[in-house]
């Protein structure tokens, strides 16, 4: 069968890499895509955004299933789109997608339902939002209530940071039309992780479990980006709070979804702060995460597409996991978040493909004159399997000293959050 991957980045190199491994893909098509997926797709050069155009060349080609990647296409309605004109494609509606596309919906959905999350306001008037934060005082978190790339998110530890974050947002348009409307919220305390399952209708189905980095430098320090790094199973989701996380958030979210008329068919996502209340939902992603799809992917056993097509279609599916680790080191451009640098030509991927238990999945690359070149912020993630997640990582930085472009910067501490937890545990089974 012929299938379609939207997008461009690492989370798109993962799903078209897992994909090209069933036996039931003749031709596999990537929208654009990158130089590490080109190795492994036909590039269809329409960008991700282009519904119209993407819907006429599936229609053309005749693709027998499309999978989309990033937001962007979900909220402009490329489902929409495409199931008006009979085309099978895996993602959730537009109307479906305001609960990424939207903060201010996503909360207000939440507070509706009684699903846990932060406290929060939704300010239109920037005026009105500067009394709020110094009624309210810091810490607090201003998120712009659009699509921002992973940057409409800031953590405020004084009055004057979140000030200068409106002023940003909400005159200077730093975001663009993503700001004019924020979304305050209290700060919650805790450790993040990421849940994400494949829903259709009522019906859902659990993918491996992970936990993002969100800072660019370590021990969580500088600016959120769009994630640096990543590593599945997280330890922070235990046996009973993922119970929690089932029952209060996922279940919730679906009954919500029904009352509402809300028909969901595609991945979500909850980005969690584990907090010592129990689960709390930060934000809701209508997609798998960038940089979290990596490491899950790579642990999801058997015909991901095969999965995915039965789950399209009504039947109950189960997800079988890979039991060893998988971690995954974001390599980013100079000036990332704010202004990366692009056209440095990379060194070492070779080399690295060599190495056993290691992928690497293209982020921001191009070619150019036969060169794989940086081409965006991420550029990037260098993954690793382990037995345990100290073997995963030490693979992985392995790999990371092996490759090589002017100006790249990484952590060095991915997966490190783990390791309380991990230690916590073999001590009480030593106990």
């Amino acid at each position: 069968m012929k299938v379609l991957v939207v997008g461009n980045g690492g989370r798109e190199h993962a799903i078209a890499w897992k994909i090209r491994q069933s036996p039931l893909v003749s031709d596999l098509y990537v929208a654009k895509g990158n130089a590490g997926i080109w190795e492994i797709a036909k590039r269809v050069d329409v960008s991700p955004t282009d519904v119209q155009a993407l819907a006429d060349f599936a229609q053309r080609e005749g693709i027998d299933f499309t999978v989309v990647g990033p937001e962007a296409p979900l909220v402009e309605g490329i489902v929409d789109e495409f199931e008006s004109r009979g085309l099978k494609i895996f993602g959730p509606s537009k109307v479906a997608s305001q609960l990424e596309g939207s903060k201010a919906f996503a909360k207000r959905f939440m507070e509706k339902y009684e699903i846990p999350t932060a406290q929060y306001s939704v300010f239109e008037d920037f005026d009105r939002a500067v009394r709020y934060v110094r009624d309210v005082g810091a810490p607090l978190v201003v998120k712009a209530d659009g699509l921002a790339a992973g940057k409409g998110a800031v953590v405020c530890f004084s009055e004057d940071q979140a000030l200068e974050t409106l002023e940003n947002f909400m005159k200077k348009g730093a975001l663009g039309g993503a700001g004019r409307r924020v979304v305050i919220e209290e700060f919650l305390e805790g450790e993040e992780a990421s849940y994400i399952v494949m829903v259709n209708g009522d019906r859902y189905a659990v993918l491996p479990t992970s936990q993002d980095h969100k800072r660019l430098l370590d021990g969580d320090r500088g600016p959120n980006t769009g994630g640096m790094g990543a590593y599945s199973p997280t330890p922070v989701i235990d046996e009973d709070t993922e119970r929690r996380i089932r029952e209060e958030i996922v279940e919730r979210t679906l009954e919500g979804l029904k009352k509402e008329g809300i028909f969901f068919r595609g991945f979500l996502y909850a980005g969690l702060m584990i907090t010592s209340d129990g689960p709390k939902v930060l934000e809701f992603n209508v997609r798998l995460g960038d940089p979290e799809a990596q490491p899950i992917l790579m642990r999801v056993k058997g015909d991901f597409l095969q999965i995915l097509l039965d789950f399209y279609e009504g039947k109950d599916v189960e997800i079988e996991e890979d039991p060893r680790w998988a971690l995954d080191v974001v390599i980013a451009s100079k000036g990332y978040p704010q202004s990366p640098e692009k056209g440095k030509i990379i060194e070492g991927l070779e080399e690295v493909k060599n190495l056993e238990d290691v992928v690497v999945f293209h982020a921001g690359t191009t070619l150019k004159d036969g060169k794989v070149i940086t081409n965006g912020g991420r550029v990037l993630n260098v993954c690793a399997y382990g037995n345990t997640l100290k073997e995963a990582k030490e693979k992985a930085y392995e790999a990371v000293s092996r490759i090589r472009f002017e100006g790249m910067q990484y952590r060095k501490d991915i997966g490190d959050k783990a390791f309380k937890y991990l230690d916590r545990e073999s001590s009480s089974r030593r106990s």
